[in-house]
């Protein structure tokens, strides 16, 4: 069953161009998750209390157009699909008129949070959430390529605003982090993002700078070389 709420765009949303920026767009649909959880009886406080929690694992959003300031919208998100530990979700924001403005998918791990292990979805989320027909879009792979030699940049390390209930860097923070490097002219019209390795408080972070026919890749890692993040930018859909 899809859930939907209503809402105006901010003025604390925007960019220089006065729309939504791309955070905003993911804060709006990474909220309706939790909004969705919360109806049927199984959000985060829940999970907390079971050591349970759903991690994201992987972003695919498609902008066809940035809502303006003002501007009232819609958003939705249902959950289509269970298998092993995984949960698939999409979302969508549209204009009053019904017109599509964004739409993603995502794919999320059951996590039993003592251990840090992904285990299999249980019976009470399977009986807490109706599914709803799966998205209308062409779905890219989870695992995003990493081709070429990269360009280091200055490491960042993680600091307490990065952080969210799981004491973990927040899933938008990375693709904030990474669209730092992208060129000042470059409009978002597809982000993917992979995540492999939660980051934590004083960590350090190293971006890695990739670019191939236009399409921008940046690979978040850890000092030992190894990926938190992988998030993909792409000017065309």
């Amino acid at each position: 069953m899809r859930y939907s709420f209503e809402s105006r765009i901010r003025y604390s949303e925007i960019g220089a161009d006065k729309k939504l920026t791309l955070l905003s767009l993911l804060d709006y649909f990474q909220d309706a998750s939790i909004f969705n959880s919360e109806e049927v009886g199984r959000d985060f406080h829940v999970l907390e209390k079971e050591n349970r929690a759903w991690l994201l694992s992987s972003w695919q959003i498609v902008v066809k157009r940035y809502p303006e300031c003002g501007e009232r919208v819609i958003i939705s998100t249902w959950p289509y699909n269970f298998r092993s530990v995984f949960g698939d979700r999409n979302f969508l924001m549209t204009d009053e008129r019904g017109e599509r403005l964004a739409y993603a998918n995502s794919v999320w791990v059951y996590t039993d949070t003592e251990n840090g292990r992904a285990i299999r979805v249980p019976e009470s989320e399977w009986n807490a959430y109706q599914f709803s027909e799966k998205l209308d879009m062409e779905y890219a792979p989870r695992k995003i390529r990493i081709e070429g030699t990269g360009r280091k940049e200055k490491p960042l390390t993680i600091m307490k605003h990065h952080l969210d209930t799981n004491n973990h860097v927040n899933n938008g923070q990375y693709v904030l982090i990474a669209s730092e490097y992208l060129p000042d002219d470059f409009v978002i019209r597809q982000m993917r993002a992979e995540y492999k390795k939660a980051a934590l408080l004083d960590d350090v972070m190293i971006p890695v700078l990739y670019e191939k026919d236009g399409v921008y890749v940046v690979s978040l890692c850890a000092e030992d070389g190894h990926p938190f993040a992988v998030v993909e930018f792409r000017q065309e859909i």
